[in-house]
């Protein structure tokens, strides 16, 4: 094996490497604070998504969580009943307002969303404090908005089976603990970054692999 086919065979592999990459969190979450009688209105009301919870404004903080389960308890928090520790204990990382991450989790809602591979007829489980609102695809799967003590419930899933979008919102009120639990099949793509690379050494390779069938390579 020459040493040029040898530098191609390295090329080809790394480009395949990169091409591959690494994933990438799929879920951003937003959170408002003081929501006060905004967060208590839409928590009594069972109308489903959009009722009295509409964002008002930009939210106080925002960040993103891996791929894997929800499971945000802030009676696992380090520090307490706080947005921050509550954050923390989902392995949120937060992106924008981490200035309020020693404020109390009392009175805040939640948004998050991303993508989930589904099925039509499967089943998620949830432990919340306080209330929750899960919709896929646009189909409301868990509606569980009043106050709660941890609370554990279970909705089945009505839409189509495929990779579809998720909205998730989620009220804490009336005090600790502020708990949130469920289990969803996040969809993993590559990094964009890691795709572009990897495609533009696959180009590279494969032109080196045309000129070296031609003969113009030693």
């Amino acid at each position: 094996m020459t040493r040029t086919t040898k530098l191609l065979l390295a090329l080809l592999a790394t480009s395949a490497f990169a091409s591959v990459g690494t994933v990438q969190a799929l879920m951003t979450g937003s959170l408002w604070e003081n929501t006060g009688a905004w967060g208590e209105n839409w928590s009594v009301n069972d109308s489903g998504p959009g009722a009295n919870v509409t964002p008002i404004g930009s939210p106080n903080v925002t960040f993103t969580v891996p791929n894997g389960a929800l499971d945000f308890d802030s009676r696992n928090a380090g520090n307490g009943y706080t947005i921050g520790g509550w954050l923390a204990t989902g392995g949120a990382t937060i992106v924008t307002g981490a200035g309020e991450a020693a404020n109390t989790m009392d009175n805040t809602i939640v948004t998050m969303s991303g993508m989930v591979s589904v099925t039509l007829g499967e089943t998620f489980s949830v432990q919340q404090d306080d209330g929750l609102v899960l919709t896929i695809a646009g189909n409301t799967v868990l509606n569980n908005p009043g106050p709660n003590s941890p609370t554990e419930y279970t909705g089945t899933y009505h839409g189509p089976t495929g990779n579809e979008p998720f909205t998730l919102e989620y009220a804490e009120i009336d005090g600790p603990p502020a708990v949130l639990a469920i289990d969803l099949p996040f969809t993993q793509i590559p990094e964009p970054r890691n795709m572009v690379v990897g495609a533009l050494l696959l180009q590279f390779g494969s032109s080196m692999l045309r000129r070296l069938r031609k003969g113009q390579l030693a």
